[in-house]
């Protein structure tokens, strides 16, 4: 945290979200260019991670897609420049409004996870005089070490078509004429550290296209595997870049690719996590009977994931460097939930205080709420601080 300008902190009202835009890049790079070791990876960034509009025009200008799971989304992929033949929409539920929206557009692929949405989206590329390319995001029966609410791939799931369902909606698809099937799309869940989950999946991958080939001679020329790679909470400063290398190496090793087949990639998190800090400052420090409670200004409305995941996440105090003793870190919502950290072991801390809640570049801002009449809090780039 020996980058941040932290003598501008003190001028700005928190709470706030602080974007480093050297991280970001470099991350960018690194994710890019371990993609280009493999032929035919390609990387769309997972807006949900963190629409935030400066972020999405870096993101942008580096050669990312986008995979989208809104019609706002969509839009805001859009606005930042990111090319509709980029672009790939996924989700359960699309409006027949959003649907609209991405026809006109011209998207790259609907990533279809229903029959009856195969069907709206054909009724209504029909309407436009277009054929739409799909894929069907298969439920490939595969778990993932990680937090049972960021799991996708199994059998319970809402997301996706069980695979043993594959063939029948494989025939269903055929018969309509203003849709064409181009891919398979899979996705397993987030925050997945264990290289083995994503072999796996791999292996099923593999099951399923030999399938298609031996009973309908069937080969798609896209596959989407998803996201899921996690970033270390424990050591942001350590471990700033995920382990690229061995995520897509992995599936490098292990995904039995056809002749000419595309493999697509949905990573959020792993892109924008690190850059990203929530800078609160301390309101109280209370006393209790066998506890000392730092109440800061920011809350679970402004980064839910410890509150909704039990996340753990780093933090810093930015202004004192005395003695360490424990506290619970909380915020001023009134709900029980609203902890950030329970003894957690920080520098003598006092009123007036500057925080810093760390990894909070994905799933903070972009899961952000206005419970309790709460203020949306603002966002700064680190070039911003720069120009003030």
């Amino acid at each position: 945290m020996n980058n941040l300008p932290i003598d501008k902190f003190g001028a700005i009202e928190t709470p706030f979200y602080y974007y480093d835009v050297d991280v970001l890049k470099r991350t960018l790079e690194c994710a890019l260019q371990e993609a280009a070791k493999h032929e035919g990876f390609h990387i769309h960034y997972a807006i949900k991670a963190n629409f935030n509009h400066k972020l999405l025009q870096i993101i942008n200008a580096a050669g990312m897609g986008a995979d989208c799971v809104s019609g706002g989304e969509v839009k805001a992929a859009l606005a930042a420049g990111i090319p509709a033949e980029k672009i790939v929409f996924a989700g359960v539920g699309k409006t027949e409004k959003e649907i609209r929206l991405s026809l006109e557009a011209g998207i790259f692929c609907f990533n279809v996870e229903s029959l009856p949405e195969a069907e709206l989206i054909n009724e209504l590329a029909a309407e436009y005089g277009k054929r739409a390319d799909i894929a069907i995001r298969v439920n490939p029966g595969v778990g993932a070490h990680t937090h049972a609410n960021i799991t996708t791939g199994l059998a319970e799931n809402k997301f996706g078509i069980n695979y043993e369902l594959l063939g029948e909606t494989i025939d269903a698809i055929e018969g309509m004429k203003n849709i064409a099937l181009v891919g398979l799309h899979f996705h397993i869940g987030s925050q997945i550290l264990e290289m083995d989950d994503f072999a796996v999946l791999c292996n099923r991958i593999n099951e399923i296209q030999e399938l298609l080939h031996s009973e309908r001679g069937l080969v798609l020329p896209h596959l989407n595997v998803g996201g899921g790679l996690g970033i270390d909470y424990n050591n942001p400063d350590g471990n700033p870049i995920p382990d690229f290398g061995s995520y897509f190496g992995t599936y490098a090793a292990n995904l039995k690719k056809y002749p000419g087949q595309q493999v697509h990639f949905e990573l959020g998190r792993s892109i924008v996590g690190q850059c990203g800090s929530l800078i609160t400052r301390v309101t109280y420090v209370k006393e209790g009977t066998c506890k000392k409670f730092v109440i800061v200004d920011a809350g679970m409305n402004d980064l839910v994931r410890p509150a909704l995941y039990q996340a753990y996440h780093e933090i810093d105090n930015l202004t004192s460097n005395s003695n360490a003793e424990s506290y619970d870190i909380v915020g001023p919502i009134c709900e029980s939930s609203d902890v950030f950290a329970k003894e957690r072991m920080l520098p003598a801390t006092k009123r007036g205080d500057i925080l810093a809640i760390r990894s909070a570049g994905a799933y903070g801002e972009a899961m952000a709420f206005g419970y309790n009449c709460r203020e949306l809090a603002k966002a700064y780039l680190s070039t911003d601080l720069v120009e003030q």
